[in-house]
Formats: C-alpha cells, sequence, structure tokens
C-alpha cells in the first residue's frame, strides 16, 4: 500500500513563498517518477511539475517555471515543491502523486497514487 501525505500548504500573500512536502510510504520509491498538480476552484486538475526516480530530470508548466522548483529526498522517501513569487493565479488545491515509472510524465492519468492535497491561497 502506498500513502501519500502532503503538508505545507496555506494562506501568504502575493510575492511570497511558500514550500510544499510529500511523505511517501511504501512502494519502491527511488524507482517511481512523482508529480505535482493541482485544481484551482471551477477549473479542472492541471499538471505542474515533475521528477524522475533519481531526481536528475525535472520538467515544469511554463506559468511556474522560474519560480517553482520541485526536489526530493530519496533517503526520506519525500518530494517537495518550492514555490517562490507566488501570485493568485496560483492558489489552488495542490496534490502529489507517484508514478510507477522512472520517469516523470505530463499526463494525470499516468499516475497510479495520489496524495489527499494542501490548500494554497494566494491574497493580492
Amino acid at each position: 500500500q502506498v500513502v501519500l501525505v502532503e503538508s505545507g500548504g496555506g494562506l501568504v500573500q502575493a510575492g511570497g513563498s511558500l514550500r510544499l512536502s510529500c511523505a511517501v510510504s511504501g512502494g519502491t520509491f527511488s524507482s517511481c517518477a512523482m508529480g505535482w498538480f493541482r485544481q484551482a476552484p471551477g477549473k479542472e486538475r492541471e499538471f505542474v511539475s515533475h521528477i524522475s526516480g533519481t531526481g536528475g530530470s525535472t520538467y515544469y508548466v511554463n506559468s511556474v517555471k522560474g519560480r517553482f522548483t520541485i526536489s526530493r529526498d530519496n533517503a526520506k522517501n519525500m518530494v517537495y515543491l518550492q514555490m517562490n513569487s507566488l501570485n493568485p493565479e496560483d492558489t489552488a488545491v495542490y496534490y502529489c502523486a507517484l508514478r510507477l515509472g522512472f520517469w516523470g510524465v505530463v499526463s494525470e492519468s499516468d499516475y497510479t497514487y495520489w496524495g489527499q492535497g494542501t490548500q494554497v491561497t494566494v491574497s493580492s
């Protein structure tokens, strides 16, 4: 049984920063790519970033490039999303997801396990 638990969300002013964490239990973590997705109110869930099993390959949606950084600590079974220069358009529930494959992909249907989500609210 693989379980993902996100933390680190909250309320922040525009221009501020937050660091999301995702703790993973079960599975062979270092063999699995991890992804972050988000769902804003009234919108479909969208891809944000992914990272390969060893962390050597990362990818970001254009809207967060240069502001967000994904990383992982395989010794701790953790994945992180450092979010800087936040703006109100970043307001959403953020989800981490695990893919049973080494390389990350954009499609959420390729991720098997999901966390419960953590709310990020950016005020203007």
